[in-house]
């Protein structure tokens, strides 16, 4: 082990990540009664929850205000009409979405309600009615906050500075965990024995380079992938124009107080206002970046005559011509007063009932939502005096690993919660991602307490397979001692995360996905020889490579299997081919496309790794299930199910 320290412990039940949907697994399983409980995180204070948000960061839920016609089964519905999502995962989300909320406003999150009790709502992107709610910039943030108090007031222990770098599995169920971690200021590996283990570690996040997701938020979907776990809709990715420094989402009240979109040269000379060049007048221009708050996310069903040709703009400036974009607040688009009667009617009307139809975009922006100039502030950008410098970012992985409806993974005992599970199809309605952590969370702990018929191990009895399972130990700290290469782990991760934005983006073309797979593959299977032996200092760093290349590997195999089988541009991701339609005829060839939303619709994409070798299939979506609703039944098979009996299988 090159002369580092390995202990030992036993823990039932593990809960990795300490972001919004671990914490609330943790806290459920405690309150379930499963008091051998602990949650595991390689930083306490890392994570997207933690360290994430946009102007007006959303929590989507069943609308619980006002005489909006809703219901679990509408909910539901809407959720699996974003394809490629299963109807059980569906509606279970939908199902828990008011016991998960009311819960999470009875530990102190501070969402809005009237003067009756009523929950407010507002309409978010792909959403039908108004079922989104928000307490500001930082929702995620503070839910995790109120929920880490929680679990520490039950007195859960909480080991923090510990990464998770092996699963280790033997016939197919959960046996234990090998960790990184800090033994008194020294790196050291910890092997922790478990019963079950519920992964909350957030999406892939480390493997692009344009990124939105916090510098601390990597994930660890590799070593899922590398113990069998199966891969769900890996395509299907959210690309967004974000700020670069600080991280942010420009989505909402950025786009629609109307900012100057500026390009310069990567010197920051030759400044000029390059939307001009492509739309016809002001008025289409203006609604078109209005939109954008609504339709944040990059959609390729709305780049024909839609406000997704902004992202398109964004993305032509900055890769394919190499120039840098920002937004400017100072000044209006063009530097005349704005003629908002002449906007498109849902623009002019938000702005006219905001009562900002006037000034400067800092000035509207400051009037509908200080909080989002003060979030700048806060980080050193003041928008009253600089631009802002964005990007076309990744900031949602849509798919993620396989899980039944219980969010119980293909390996017995492993749960995947929060944005490391794919429950979501190819679109979704924004803020679902906040909902689906926190009732896949209980759906994994309410199955671990009540319904699982799985083994009571304890330190006795680990015998039959410790040996084993310690071998696959041995094998993954064994990799320090084999490097031998000439490159630093930090040059290797750049190139990596670089070419996977080129390539595995928001623009994809086959050609282009077979050569960046390639060199995915030969850096993977070649890693020991490509870098040099990692200091302790770069161990963490090193675990995360390999991490992030696994995960790389399966998901640029899924994105090519997808073109090779001819499927066409959805969602956040725009396929390139020579016999699709241009979105316009001011735009580059590569941006011609045709659209697939139905035909691959229906149908979901399973990825499994096995001996170095990607397995892909396909399968139909499991549709919403039909219960009996009649009272008097149900109440019998609840009593009949009592504490041990299973609702359904996988």
């Amino acid at each position: 082990m090159d002369g580092y320290k390995l202990r030992e412990l036993y823990i039932k039940h593990v809960v990795v990540g300490s972001g919004a949907a671990g914490y609330h697994a943790a806290l459920r399983l405690y309150r379930f009664g499963e008091h051998d409980t602990a949650v595991v995180t390689e930083d306490r204070m890392a994570g997207t929850s933690r360290n994430t948000g946009s102007d007006k960061q959303t929590y989507y839920k069943l609308s619980l205000s006002g005489g909006h016609q809703d219901s679990v089964r509408g909910l539901a519905e809407d959720l699996f009409a974003g394809q490629c999502v299963d109807g059980d995962t569906a509606l279970c989300e939908a199902a828990l979405s008011p016991r998960c909320f009311y819960f999470l406003a009875e530990l102190g999150v501070p969402f809005p309600d009237n003067e009756y009790g009523e929950f407010m709502g507002y309409k978010t992107d792909h959403d039908k009615g108004r079922r989104a709610t928000s307490v500001g910039p930082y929702t995620s943030k503070v839910m995790t906050e109120c929920l880490e108090r929680a679990v520490l007031e039950q007195g859960i222990p909480v080991y923090d500075k510990m990464q998770v770098i092996r699963l280790l599995v033997k016939d197919g169920q959960i046996r234990g965990l090998l960790c990184l971690e800090d033994q008194d200021g020294e790196a050291g590996f910890a092997v922790i024995w478990c019963d079950t283990a519920v992964l909350a570690t957030g999406g892939p996040a480390g493997m692009y380079r344009d990124s939105v997701y916090p510098s601390s938020q990597l994930g660890s979907s590799g070593i899922a992938f590398e113990a069998g776990v199966k891969g769900k809709n890996l395509t299907e990715w959210q690309f967004g124009m974000a700020s670069l420094h600080p991280r942010w989402n420009v989505s909402g009240t950025y786009m629609q107080a109307l900012p100057r979109f500026v390009s310069t040269a990567r010197d920051g000379s030759d400044e000029r206002e390059f939307l001009w060049d492509f739309f016809e007048n002001p008025a289409e221009m203006l609604s078109m970046v209005f939109l954008k708050g609504y339709q944040w996310p990059f959609d390729t069903n709305k780049i024909f005559g839609g406000s997704s040709i902004i992202d398109l703009l964004v993305y032509q400036e900055t890769v394919i011509r190499g120039r840098r974009v920002f937004l400017d607040y100072r000044e209006n688009p063009g530097g005349a007063p704005i003629s908002y009667d002449a906007l498109e009617r849902e623009a002019y009307e938000y702005l006219e009932h905001a009562g900002a139809c006037f000034g400067t975009p800092i000035q509207r922006l400051g009037h509908m939502n200080e909080k989002a100039v003060e979030f700048y502030r806060e980080h050193g950008v003041d928008l009253c005096r600089e631009m802002l410098e964005i990007a076309v970012c990744a900031q949602h992985n849509n798919g993620g690993l396989a899980a039944d409806a219980y969010w119980q993974t293909d390996i017995t005992g492993l749960f995947a919660v929060g944005e490391v599970c794919g429950s979501h199809g190819v679109t979704r309605p924004g803020g679902t991602a906040l909902n689906a952590g926190q009732a896949g969370s209980y759906r994994a702990a309410d199955y671990i307490a009540h319904l699982r018929n799985g083994s009571s191990e304890n330190e006795a009895s680990l015998g039959e397979w410790k040996g084993f399972c310690m071998e696959q130990a041995k094998e993954c700290m064994g990799l320090i001692a084999q490097c031998r290469g000439e490159e630093p782990v930090g040059a290797v991760w750049e190139r990596a995360a670089a070419r996977m934005s080129r390539f595995g983006g928001m623009i994809r073309e086959k050609e282009g996905l077979k050569k960046a797979l390639e060199e995915t593959q030969e850096e993977l299977e070649n890693l020991t020889q490509h870098v040099k032996k990692p200091v302790k200092e770069e161990l963490s760093l090193f675990y995360h490579l390999r991490d992030m290349l696994i995960s790389q590997k399966m998901y640029l195999s899924a994105m090519y299997d997808y073109a090779q089988k001819g499927g066409g541009s959805r969602g956040s991701a725009l396929y390139s081919c020579e016999e699709g339609q241009l979105p316009d005829r001011k735009l580059p060839e590569c941006y011609r496309c045709r659209l697939d939303m139905k035909r691959h619709g229906g149908v979901i994409q399973e990825i499994l790794l096995k001996d170095g070798q990607c397995g892909i299939t396909w399968r139909p979506v499991r549709e919403i299930p039909n219960p009996d609703y009649f009272f008097e039944n149900q109440w019998k098979a609840y009593l009949r199910r009592g504490k041990n009996g299973k609702q359904f299988g996988k």
